[in-house]
């Protein structure tokens, strides 16, 4: 996904790991309608995050899901920026490949299929092996 004809394709996955990680972020500060809402509120989240993580003491599982929020801002702020793209997308495909296997064991295969979280993070993973990134603060800084 180097060449000319790549660029956009890999700009739009950039882009849209990047949304999709926001989103989920603004759900759980309550930024999403009750309609459009997984979560709504940090409460909700912890309480979702000690479901996934029930083998983690309380207080680890709790710091594991502010962990996870920070880590979800910052990986997609530094895709959409394309600044240190390739360690931002495989820190994104092992955020949400850890996602996945705890979704399996907690809740299921059914629910890590159903939010696509297999597919973020093999596209993440997809983005990281790129050996250049176009329209990004890398490119532009490469000598």
């Amino acid at each position: 996904m180097t060449d000319i004809k790549n660029q956009f394709p890999q700009l739009f996955l950039r882009l849209t790991l990047s949304v999709t990680m926001l989103s989920a972020v603004a759900d759980r500060f309550g930024w999403w309608s009750k309609e459009n809402s997984s979560w709504g509120n940090m409460a909700s989240f912890e309480e979702y995050t000690r479901k996934l993580t029930f083998f983690l003491p309380e207080a680890l599982s709790t710091f594991s899901g502010y962990a996870a929020t920070f880590l979800e801002i910052l990986f997609p702020l530094m895709l959409i920026l394309g600044f240190k793209t390739k360690m931002a997308a495989y820190g994104s495909s092992l955020l949400l490949l850890i996602f996945a296997v705890s979704m399996t064991i907690a809740l299921g295969a059914k629910a890590p299929l159903d939010y696509s979280v297999w597919v973020g993070s093999a596209a993440a993973l997809l983005l990281g092996v790129q050996q250049r990134y176009s329209f990004s603060i890398d490119q532009l800084t490469k000598k």
